[in-house]
């Protein structure tokens, strides 16, 4: 894959955690206004490669690149300054407080922008009428919404999102789906990791798979939805048997 228009780049990164090597030398190019699917079977290291990314856990060799600068020795609250949001698969909200408030918190000192607190509620209708509900008593489908509005509420440049639909209904994955094609339409980058294959097949533009702390396949997702073979050698099923 062509990854000059990388918008954030990761090259031989290797993460530790305690004593164990999860990360093994990972490249991986996020391509500026595309939205990347990061694929691969449980504890292929796609989480720790995201909170790599966010300085969550600290990289032990190799380079992480965002617009060409490197990122990886920055403190988590700076590399969000630029402009990378995350949102992990905790969702991370707080439900103690409500819609509102959670996401007032993620903005600015001057509060709610109007006309972007209308788009982000365009994504989410049932948010708005959740308004001044306490977050905790959402459904998991709400707060998944929440999270993912909070994480956009200001303009950013990078969108990280951790697993999305896991655990959610069908109908309400259809949603998300919709949401992140809305999404792209605004030429949002954006790195996901997902385990629900028909969202991935629907929403992703190019993919990379990882295997045992590596990124084993980069290219099209159009591609790899249409080689059932080549889903087989690198993820251990078929993507026609997750609908």
């Amino acid at each position: 894959m062509n990854d000059g228009a990388a918008l954030l780049r990761l090259a031989g990164v290797h993460t530790h955690i305690g004593r164990y090597h999860i990360l093994h030398g990972v490249d991986l190019a996020v391509r500026r206004g595309r939205l990347t699917m990061l694929l691969g079977r449980n504890g292929a290291g796609k989480t720790t490669t995201l909170r790599t990314i966010m300085g969550l856990w600290r990289r032990s060799a190799g380079e992480i690149a965002f617009d060409g600068a490197p990122i990886g020795a920055l403190d988590t609250p700076d590399i969000a300054r630029l402009g990378i949001a995350y949102v992990p698969e905790s969702m991370g909200i707080f439900g103690q407080l409500t819609v509102r408030e959670n996401l007032l918190l993620a903005t600015g000192p001057k509060g709610f922008d109007a006309a972007r607190l209308d788009d982000v509620m365009g994504l989410f209708p049932a948010l708005r009428q959740k308004w001044h509900n306490g977050a905790g008593s959402l459904s998991g489908g709400q707060k998944q919404m929440l999270a993912i509005s909070r994480a956009i509420i200001e303009e950013r440049r990078l969108l990280i999102v951790d697993e999305p639909t896991k655990g959610l209904a069908p109908a309400v994955i259809q949603l998300l789906i919709d949401a992140f094609l809305r999404l792209k339409q605004t030429a949002t980058t954006i790195l996901l990791v997902e385990q629900n294959f028909h969202m991935a097949r629907s929403v992703g533009d190019e993919v990379a798979v990882m295997d045992d702390g590596r990124v084993v396949h980069a290219g099209a997702m159009a591609d790899l939805a249409a080689d059932e073979a080549l889903q087989r050698q690198l993820l251990g099923l078929s993507l026609a048997s997750h609908q």
